[in-house]
């Protein structure tokens, strides 16, 4: 007979990505060898900083003097606690490559064109529903040498910080029907199958605005039954 974890519960054996998965080439030497020792935080580092209202819809489509090029989609969803509780006043930032599959970064030596009307990053603060929106651009896949041949699926980068930069959390969240998401790694670096389906956006047509954006849905859920897998949830 089994029972219902306790409430606040760490996730369940499976729902979060191990720090060494040898399909993910990168862990293998980033993944810690020894056990990790704690840090304790300042007092400046618990309490602030406190993060300013910002409009409903941050529009990452008019970073420079013209609009980005590519699918134009909405993204939006609700930052929830356990139990579907809203969280509001958190800052939500997210990152992504262009419509061509390049990051606006140094790094980034991929042969696809940079786009000088789209840096890829954009913040917004939760409502009191706990609501967010983004407007953006479809991202592109792109190579990325974990393996011959290797291609990352279409993909935005959230990071959710609650009261203070140092409680931070970082997902993925991707695109239904790509055909790249099984042969990803970092994608099935989480071994329950129901959390990696958490990772993946809904479209929604009631999202969508006819003869201008695509509307998907992805709700980040911070813990309990339900929560959304997370690069740092340890």
């Amino acid at each position: 007979m089994s029972r219902e974890p306790p409430p606040y519960a760490r996730p369940r054996p499976g729902v979060q990505p191990p720090y060494l998965h040898r399909e993910y080439g990168s862990t293998v030497k980033r993944a810690p060898s020894r056990a990790l020792l704690p840090l304790q935080q300042t007092l400046s580092e618990i309490t602030g900083p406190r993060f300013r209202d910002e409009p409903e819809l941050v529009d990452l489509t008019r970073q420079g003097k013209g609009e980005a090029l590519g699918q134009r989609i909405i993204v939006a969803g609700r930052l929830l606690e356990e139990g579907g509780r809203p969280l509001p006043r958190a800052l939500i930032e997210l990152w992504q490559c262009n419509a061509a599959g390049r990051y606006l970064h140094g790094k980034d030596q991929h042969d696809a064109p940079l786009d000088p009307n789209f840096t890829g990053v954009g913040r917004a603060i939760t409502n009191e529903k706990g609501e967010y929106r983004f407007l953006t651009i479809l991202p592109g896949a792109y190579p990325w040498r974990n393996t011959a041949n290797a291609w990352r699926p279409a993909h935005i980068h959230f990071s959710v910080f609650g009261p203070a930069f140092a409680s931070r959390l970082v997902t993925q969240m991707y695109f239904p029907g790509d055909p790249l998401l099984p042969l990803d790694p970092i994608y099935n670096s989480v071994p329950d199958e129901a959390a990696r389906r958490r990772l993946v956006s809904a479209y929604d047509p009631a999202l969508s605005e006819a003869e201008y954006a695509l509307g998907y849905r992805f709700d980040v859920v911070l813990r309990g039954r339900e929560s959304t897998p997370f690069e740092d949830d340890r």
